[in-house]
């Protein structure tokens, strides 16, 4: 039986981990068996490579749900990177309050907050795919290689390019709106397992049954 509290999921696969056994940032969350794949740097240094200008001072956070599937090189921009577009510059005076003679605790005047990263359940994430601060991603959707999020994504939409857009539902929204129900990610491990090939198969009717 599968077993989320392991680093590494596949015997001699050094380069993809569960991620959430690797992450000790108190302001990333993530779900059960989602996984990271990374065969450029160590997988397990997930939250210094990847996740940027995350800094404690804005509490901000990124969730990301069970079972996804993260590519190599996906990338995910908090609020510290985003230079405050309503002032004159777009130099970080405050972040260099000691050159400027500014007030040390006003240091996040320099940036604009736009809000948490929170990503779904079985959302699938492409290699290189940049994932920018206060977007929401639904369950079951898909972003494509090398895309840059900057907008909310719906629920089993599959969303590529620069800036992303939507290219198209992966299932009828009947299929979606039953989907989202069912939540089958919210499962035991057990009833998972009994169901993976009807999950496989896109057998929705078999994944109603019991």
């Amino acid at each position: 039986m599968a077993t989320a509290d392991k680093v590494y999921p596949r015997t001699g696969d050094g380069e993809t981990v569960y991620l959430k056994n690797v992450i000790t940032d108190p302001n990333i969350e993530i779900g059960d068996f989602t996984i990271y794949n990374d065969f450029v740097n160590d997988p397990r240094e997930f939250q210094k490579n990847n996740v940027l200008y995350h800094y404690p001072i804005n509490g901000d956070r990124l969730i990301i749900g069970k079972f996804c599937s993260i590519a190599c090189g996906a990338k995910f921009l908090f609020n510290s990177g985003n230079h405050k577009m309503s002032s004159l510059s777009t130099y970080t005076f405050p972040l260099f309050f000691e050159e400027w003679g500014l007030e040390k605790d006003k240091v996040t005047e320099a940036w604009d907050h736009k809000g948490d990263i929170v990503i779904g359940n079985d959302v699938w994430i492409g290699y290189e795919a940049v994932i920018l601060s206060g977007v929401s991603i639904g369950d079951g959707a898909v972003i494509g290689c090398r895309a840059v999020v900057t907008r909310d994504v719906p629920p089993y939409t599959v969303v590529g390019g620069v800036p992303a857009k939507p290219i198209r539902k992966r299932f009828d929204e009947n299929a979606i709106e039953e989907l989202l129900k069912i939540k089958w990610w919210d499962w035991p491990e057990e009833k998972i397992a009994e169901r993976i090939k009807s999950i496989q198969n896109g057998d929705l009717k078999g994944l109603r049954k019991g």
